[in-house]
């Protein structure tokens, strides 16, 4: 193993019965970087964290973390290891403050620092206010909030992050993150992620697409951007299967219908638009252009925009905690 890779995996396979979730895949991820697993709800991305984290052991292949096999050193690589899941797993019996101490004293942080971890990591999240209250009592985001102050506390090597800010608001997501890298800068903190929010992904060093348990895609952000390459256009029409149509008649361009919009590629689009909209029969009600984005790059791998799955997952993270609070009532 590479010095410099904090994180291998060497043909991983996971298989449930005639599922195969995971598909032969192979990475490394650096020290110090933030790896980013991207891919469709189903793909595989929550398998691999498990697996990585000890939670669930591969069919075959072999996975390391800060030179630890993760199948037979579990207790090495748990020691270095922080994790921030979608699925609560805070003991809402107890207070904030209580739920720290206790993860401090599991991982054995000296009782001479234990007290200024805590604080800080409460404060961060700004919690520090509600230390003393019982966790049952706090709202889904404020446990989110809770669970990413206690994945910090004992400074991991490597910080797994499954969909951390799900159900956060835009300002305490852009906090935690200003955190998460501040934390990377000066520990030198591996943060291995998965994300449905566009702003997230673009943090990454490197990333990963997943689809249908394999890995179709493994560069930096601005590499993956690149595959999409040209122009995007997009057009509002009166009729955008018409326009659809035309489009790949007049100029052999192949378009698609997309929330409303009819969207196609092509080089040097600032010049090709004064002639389309001169000479296109079907009327134009809008026009624009921009540069191929993270989520282009995903819709041509996968055929889904990585925003229509964060769509979902916050639609699936409303009904849970809707599902809880009719529990507790």
């Amino acid at each position: 193993m590479s010095n410099s890779h904090i994180i291998e995996v060497e043909h991983l396979v996971k298989s449930y019965a005639d599922l195969v979730a995971v598909n032969d895949i192979s990475f490394s991820v650096d020290q110090g970087e933030v790896f980013g697993l991207l891919g469709p709800n189903g793909a595989g991305k929550t398998t691999v964290i498990n697996i990585l984290c000890t939670l669930s052991k591969p069919t075959s292949g072999k996975a390391s973390i800060n030179g630890f096999d993760v199948t037979h050193q579990q207790g090495q690589v748990r020691q270095c290891i922080g994790l921030v899941f979608q699925d609560p797993s805070l003991d809402e019996r107890l207070t904030a403050l209580e739920n720290l101490k206790f993860h401090s004293m599991v991982y054995n942080i000296p009782a001479s620092v234990r007290k200024e971890r805590i604080e800080q990591a409460l404060r961060m999240v700004e919690l520090w206010e509600r230390r003393r209250d019982i966790v049952k009592t706090f709202s889904g985001g404020m446990k989110r909030r809770l669970e990413l102050a206690r994945g910090l506390t004992h400074r991991p090597k490597v910080l797994f992050l499954d969909e951390p800010t799900l159900g956060l608001d835009p300002q305490t997501r852009s906090r935690l993150w200003d955190f998460i890298l501040d934390l990377r800068q000066r520990e030198g903190t591996t943060v291995f992620l998965t994300t449905h929010y566009m702003d997230e992904a673009e943090y990454a060093d490197h990333i990963a697409v997943m689809d249908y348990g394999k890995i179709i895609a493994l560069d930096s952000p601005k590499g993956l951007k690149s595959m999409v390459g040209e122009d995007m256009i997009s057009l509002s029409t009166v009729d955008d299967q018409r326009a659809q149509a035309e489009l790949q008649k007049r100029y052999h361009i192949k378009a698609r219908c997309d929330s409303g919009q009819v969207t196609f590629e092509i080089a040097n689009g600032e010049r090709f638009i004064p002639a389309l909209i001169k000479e296109f029969d079907t009327d134009i009600l809008s026009i624009s252009l921009r540069r191929p984005t993270l989520d282009d790059a995903f819709l041509k791998l996968t055929g889904h925009r990585l925003r229509d799955e964060a769509v979902k997952s916050e639609l699936k993270e409303m009904v849970r905690q809707h599902g809880r609070y009719r529990m507790r009532h």
